[in-house]
């Protein structure tokens, strides 16, 4: 990273320093740095040492279960894959477009998914770190430290959690692995019994939202030196917009913006993302490398998720996230806002914006009558891109003559970030830890920037192809005597 490694004589003699795993993250990755005799940093990397083979079972399988089948890869957003592979099978089943009453139903099963994921990254997950400090002692850094000293906080993160995977149970069944989204639309109504619960609960839910929104700026208030600079660095951002520009989590086209703010490609319909988006295997990571194909893999990777989503929309189609959103720009002063801490005020401004959703869409009487299900002619392929609460997520797939599945590519958020993840990584350990004599607490601060992002590194490592391999040899002291490395 800082200074380049000419040979492999040059890494054996650099001290590996080790996080292993990385906490308060879905899935299992860890980061290694390479230090020298007088602690520089030479080498930064976040590995992703989980393997996921599901492009590849899932060929041969009836297409039917494929949404139910996908929500498999992770226990944290099984809706965002249900309904993407839902999305991307819709045609095949012959349902262009799905009925009203079945892309509300999804909307409200997304928009459900949206506000609990953001409630439990941001108030279990990433605000120990926030509300205490990133040295702060490692006991009192944990979501029971925070209930014990901000009992308020740490209740309306667990009651904004529950209230959303009620929501999903009401739509998919199960507030886990729901089967309610279906290939050609939905099969269920929202029972009238839910919809008046849910319409009772939401004062209480939007004020705790516009609370959350709040907490992410007193932080940003509070120490702008570090909130506006820490892992601060310049990318592209790429997200799904609607058809003028508006945020829209469940459905619309591909927007990217360059680091300047300046749209560079728009209006890329979902079936053309292959064309535009292309992915590079390295050999020390499960996890693919996406990039702008034309801008190629060194100037062509971006970002994606809420810090990319709230500035590449035009504007939030809801008010009070609208207005948030308008505040958050302006503190960019004319620029895009590239700092990593500010994912969470972001990501805050999409959970009000998802608590606005779902309350307008309860006034709606689609949602407890009309058809389910669409009829029409099918088709062999298809694209399904949906915002999940991490960011953009692309589920392709092809289906032969007997409705087996030929073909599946995935493309998560995760994945999207990989390289941003390791930026972010690289950046803090040439901020932090250059020539410093490492503490937990530095340490932290690599872990600090992974979190922003809230990865799902199950998710993410399902590719199937060249797996790298490390097995090391250690004696009684810990030393390493041998190491064998397959790339």
């Amino acid at each position: 990273m800082s200074f380049p490694l000419e040979t492999a004589d040059d890494r054996d003699k650099l001290r590996r320093v080790v996080i292993d795993p990385v906490s308060r993250v879905e899935g299992h990755g860890k980061v290694t740095l390479l230090l020298d005799e007088d602690n520089h940093v030479r080498e930064a990397r976040l590995h992703i040492v989980e393997f996921r083979g599901f492009e590849v079972f899932i060929q041969g399988r009836p297409y039917w279960e494929v949404p139910v089948m996908v929500q498999r890869l992770c226990g944290i957003c099984p809706v965002s894959h249900h309904l993407a592979a839902s999305k991307a099978l819709d045609g095949v089943a012959g349902a262009h477009p799905i009925t009203p009453t079945a892309e509300k139903m999804r909307r409200l099963m997304h928009y459900g998914q949206i506000l609990q994921s953001h409630a439990l990254h941001f108030f279990h997950l990433s605000s120990p770190d926030l509300l205490f400090g990133f040295d702060s002692d490692v006991g009192r850094r944990n979501v029971l430290g925070v209930a014990a000293e901000h009992p308020d906080i740490a209740r309306q993160g667990v009651l904004l959690r529950k209230f959303g995977q009620e929501v999903i149970r009401a739509t998919a069944g199960k507030r886990i692995h729901g089967t309610g989204s279906v290939p050609g639309g939905m099969n269920r109504h929202l029972a009238p019994e839910d919809r008046a619960r849910f319409a009772a609960e939401l004062p209480q839910i939007l004020e705790w939202s516009r609370g959350a929104v709040a907490i992410a700026k007193r932080l940003h208030a509070s120490d702008p030196a570090l909130y506006d600079h820490f892992a601060d660095f310049d990318s592209a951002m790429l997200s799904l917009v609607r058809k003028d520009g508006a945020m829209d989590l469940y459905h619309g086209h591909l927007r990217l913006r360059d680091a300047e703010g300046d749209i560079v490609l728009d209006r890329i319909p979902p079936y053309d993302y292959a064309r535009v988006l292309h992915e590079q295997v390295k050999p020390w990571s499960y996890m693919k490398f996406p990039y702008v194909a034309h801008l190629g893999p060194e100037r062509g990777w971006y970002k994606v998720g809420p810090l990319a989503r709230v500035q590449n929309c035009d504007f939030i189609p809801t008010p009070l996230a609208e207005t948030e959103r308008r505040e958050f720009v302006e503190h960019g002063r004319g620029r895009p806002v590239h700092a990593t801490l500010a994912f969470h005020w972001a990501r805050m401004i999409e959970m009000l914006h998802a608590a606005e959703v779902i309350s307008e869409l309860l006034d709606d009487p689609d949602l407890l009558a009309g058809p389910l299900t669409a009829e029409g002619p099918r088709v062999s392929e298809g694209v399904g891109i949906i915002e999940a609460p991490r960011g953009t997520l692309i589920h392709h797939y092809r289906v032969g003559e007997d409705d087996l599945v030929t073909m599946c590519n995935l493309i998560v958020s995760t994945t999207h970030n990989n390289q941003a993840m390791n930026t972010a990584v690289r950046e803090v350990a040439r901020r932090y830890l250059d020539g410093q004599t490492l503490t937990e607490g530095l340490l932290n601060h690599i872990e600090v920037a992974i979190r922003a992002y809230d990865p799902c590194l199950s998710c993410a490592t399902h590719a199937l192809g060249k797996m790298p391999l490390m097995v090391e040899l250690a004696d009684a002291g810990g030393d390493i005597v041998d190491r064998i490395v397959r790339a």
